[in-house]
């Protein structure tokens, strides 16, 4: 397939107003875009920050274009995120399909996250991989994620185990790229599911939870583990599709569990999706648009104020025309240790 365009590679001045930019709109990152087994030779699209990627396979190969090669007339205008090519930077790894968004000349697939739990082929089943779509920009879709204590409550039935736990401590790290959420629980109700699909016999388990959260592009690598019970490795990328959406192609390790827990727990995401979304939906708005009412905070919302303050931190490097990676924020660095675990998936 041949994509039609206008080929003219841009200067950098050119490139930044190419770009308009709006709250938490960040670039210069790798997007997992897709499941790699989704994309084939059939044309498939996606956004990302209200910019539509076209996306199919020629000769095996994955291609993503600005244009639907079958639909150009010839007046296509490529945009600098191509370098006037019309097609985008692309990458293979972890059964996603990543798209470089951003100037294509700084591309470097050294810059693709590490996720330990995930084998680099991508070969995990499908039942494993799910795509859930929320009325909410990408950030506050990630906020709702780093206070996990709302699983306690909205999704109490089904994973959150209701009732009073022992202890509760979250604690947060971070660098300029990254921030790193630790939740640790000590004599938690065990969930309905893990009581009745995981086997779990005992009333109470412990659980830790370490979510790694990129802040360019939103991707969350989480780790939860119960004991007794049984480990949740999950990759959870919240695409910006708008500013009142957001897509997440998630991914699942349960390679590890009993074979009824890994057929069911996948399935959980589009119970628990929908109530995230019922809940996330209204406060869009007011998220993008803060007044200046004051909120209410618990000690369990430190990580996510963290998290909107380096965001506002990126947000405003970008805005001055800095797209660099500062010495504490390589995104490839091996997170085995942070998330906990024993030995890395190869």
């Amino acid at each position: 397939m041949v994509v039609a365009h206008t080929s003219v590679k841009k200067t950098t001045e050119e490139f930044r107003s190419d770009w308009v930019p709006t709250r938490y709109d960040l670039r210069d990152t790798w997007f997992p875009i897709a499941h790699a087994p989704h994309v084939t030779t059939k044309i498939v699209r996606r956004i990302i920050h209200s910019r539509p990627v076209f996306l199919w396979r020629e000769n095996g190969r994955a291609v993503a274009s600005e244009f639907h090669p079958e639909k150009s007339s010839g007046s296509g205008q490529a945009s600098a995120f191509t370098n006037g090519s019309g097609l985008y930077p692309i990458a293979e790894r972890y059964g996603y399909v990543w798209i470089w968004y951003g100037n294509p000349d700084l591309a470097d697939q050294n810059l693709l996250p590490h996720i330990p739990f995930l084998p680099a082929d991508g070969s995990i089943p499908n039942f494993m991989r799910t795509t859930i779509r929320f009325d909410a920009c990408s950030a506050l879709s990630v906020e709702n994620l780093l206070d996990l204590t709302h699983a306690d409550f909205l999704h109490g039935q089904l994973v959150g185990g209701e009732g009073v736990s022992e202890t509760d401590d979250v604690s947060f790290e971070y660098t300029s790229e990254t921030l790193t959420r630790t939740r640790i629980v000590t004599g938690k109700p065990v969930s309905q599911i893990m009581r009745w699909v995981g086997g779990v016999r005992s009333k109470y388990q412990d659980f830790q939870s370490i979510l790694h959260v990129h802040l360019r592009s939103n991707l969350c690598i989480s780790y939860p583990r119960f004991t007794p019970g049984i480990d949740v490795p999950n990759v959870q990328p919240f695409v910006p599709v708008g500013q009142n959406r957001s897509r997440v192609d998630q991914i699942f390790n349960l390679t590890a569990a009993p074979l009824p827990f890994r057929r069911l727990m996948p399935k959980i995401a589009y119970t628990i999706g929908p109530q995230d979304n019922y809940v996330m939906r209204p406060q869009n708005p007011a998220y993008l648009h803060p007044s200046k009412r004051l909120d209410f905070h618990s000690r369990f919302d430190a990580p996510g104020t963290r998290y909107r303050h380096l965001m506002e931190h990126l947000h405003l490097r970008q805005i001055s025309g800095d797209f660099s990676y500062q010495n504490d924020g390589d995104p490839g660095v091996d997170i085995t240790q942070i998330l906990g675990m024993e030995k890395p998936v190869q």
